[in-house]
């Protein structure tokens, strides 16, 4: 297997830390899809990473279809409930995580965009998406260590990435201040080897018109 990854995206790095988690061996491949050269559209028709190449040549896309997949092959942990009610839970504070990634990766697109193009009420609109899913969170998470079933599971990875991104490209912004619980989260899940070993850094990208 390769992995197809950006070097500042949550996503890739949701894969990263749950093959780490699993202790699987899988070699990665940097790219940076908006720009021209990128081969991220080789692999995922939508151009976006990360990608996971398998042995045979074929190709699993989109973070949460390719952890699904990983959680198939049987390596432990298990970072995916097999409980029905707990699965779902897991599966929604993941869709709240990835939610204010998508966020934030749009308001890094619009910042680079031409001055002229840019749009204050897009940027604040998606600010309005990353401060209500932040709260969601801070209340999912409560007083609690995990956020589902007292374990470790994809559900306070997506989160920990999502906020790791978060100091990449709003550093300014304290959300620590309004999600007291986030703040300790982070700093706990920040210790993890497997978060250590994948700290978010930015690349180059091309102007976006």
């Amino acid at each position: 297997m390769k992995l197809i990854i950006a070097t500042p995206s949550p996503f890739a790095r949701k894969v990263r830390v749950t093959l780490r988690e699993k202790n699987m061996d899988c070699p990665e491949q940097i790219d940076v899809p908006w720009n021209p050269e990128a081969v991220a559209a080789d692999f995922n028709p939508l151009g976006k990473v990360p990608a996971l190449i398998l042995d045979d040549g074929s190709t699993v896309f989109d973070s949460s279809v390719i952890v699904e997949y990983l959680e198939t092959l049987g390596y432990e942990p298990a970072l995916i409930p097999k409980e029905d009610d707990q699965r779902l839970q897991v599966r929604q504070i993941e869709a709240l995580a990835d939610g204010v990634s998508d966020a934030l990766v749009l308001i890094v697109l619009e910042n680079h965009r031409p001055q002229e193009l840019q749009s204050d009420d897009w940027i604040a609109r998606q600010q309005t998406k990353i401060d209500a899913g932040l709260s969601a969170l801070s209340q999912r998470l409560g007083a609690a260590e995990y956020f589902v079933g007292g374990r470790y599971t994809v559900a306070d990875i997506a989160a920990g990435c999502a906020l790791g991104y978060l100091d990449l490209r709003l550093p300014h912004y304290n959300w620590r201040a309004k999600a007291d619980n986030l703040k300790h989260f982070k700093a706990r899940i920040d210790q993890r080897p497997s978060f250590q070993e994948t700290i978010p850094s930015a690349q180059e990208i091309s102007t976006v018109r």
